[in-house]
């Protein structure tokens, strides 16, 4: 997820990454043309366990991929007819805004920056700020009251220019933070012993101990960061947009969103833990 921007920095300079290389926008189906078609094709990550993901046999699996198939038979009256096209980071905005698929659902956080160039769904999941770190260690951390105390002058690795870094300053003000420029950068200097633990995503960090299981995430997540569909913006997609938020409330009222969430694997805020 991309750090949060404020409305005092200039749109440009928002924009202009989203952008380059990229076609002026042309023509998304709208809602009539999709049902004429009979398939939905939606953006998707294939290599964020377990958000979205390559199995073994590269069939793409994972919450996201789940949700764009049951979007599919909701919408279509078929979880197979939906084609799934595998994206960047950097594209996850453009490719809807530039019209090239009809929906994403790549591990895209909401805010409002992003929602002046395309609309968002209700949320599907609420990601947040969590830390992962050595078994070991995470058994320590669950037998204290307060995370702060053995956090306390630790060193905590975190993603170079992300929103993580003033989340975990204000919560562990005395933690010694160890910048890097990936998650591998991260596991390696938790590998090497230079880090505590490592703070980032929820989500990614569950693919991460999924991944490797001798780490554990720590009994805690801060905040709360709402992931949800991308959709186009413009009066003429607005049955589209209706009809994907209509399918998304009814997921979350009859509980299979939830349960996908927990099937995954994937930690829940507070309030949604039973």
């Amino acid at each position: 997820m991309t750090q949060f921007f404020g409305w005092g920095l200039c749109l440009s300079l928002v924009l202009s990454p989203i952008f380059a290389g990229f076609p002026l926008p042309g023509h998304t189906a709208q809602w009539p043309e999709i049902l004429q078609r009979g398939t939905l094709i939606v953006a998707v990550k294939d290599n964020l366990r377990p958000l979205g993901f390559r199995s073994p046999d590269g069939t793409l699996q994972g919450l996201e991929i789940d949700l764009a198939r049951r979007l599919a038979a909701e919408l279509l009256g078929d979880s197979n007819a939906v084609k799934l096209e595998p994206v960047s980071n950097v594209n996850r905005l453009s490719v809807v805004f530039n019209h090239q698929v009809d929906l994403a659902i790549a591990s895209v956080t909401a805010n409002r920056v992003r929602s002046r160039l395309v609309d968002f769904s209700l949320p599907y999941y609420l990601d947040g700020t969590a830390l992962v770190s050595k078994t070991k260690v995470s058994d320590v951390l669950n037998r204290v009251p307060s995370l702060s105390s053995p956090l306390s002058g630790q060193k905590i690795a975190v993603l170079n220019g992300s929103s993580t870094i003033s989340i975990i300053r204000y919560h562990f003000p005395a933690a010694q933070l160890v910048g890097v420029d990936s998650y591998q950068q991260g596991y390696s200097l938790l590998e090497a012993g230079q880090a505590t633990a490592f703070a980032g995503d929820a989500s990614v960090l569950t693919g991460w101990v999924q991944e490797y299981p001798e780490y554990s995430l720590l009994p805690v997540q801060l905040g709360t960061q709402p992931l949800a569909v991308v959709m186009p913006k413009g009066q003429q997609y607005a049955d589209l947009r209706a009809k994907v938020n209509q399918a998304i409330a009814a997921l979350q009222a009859d509980g299979w969103l939830l349960a996908r969430t927990k099937s995954w694997g994937l930690p829940l805020p507070p309030a949604s833990e039973k």
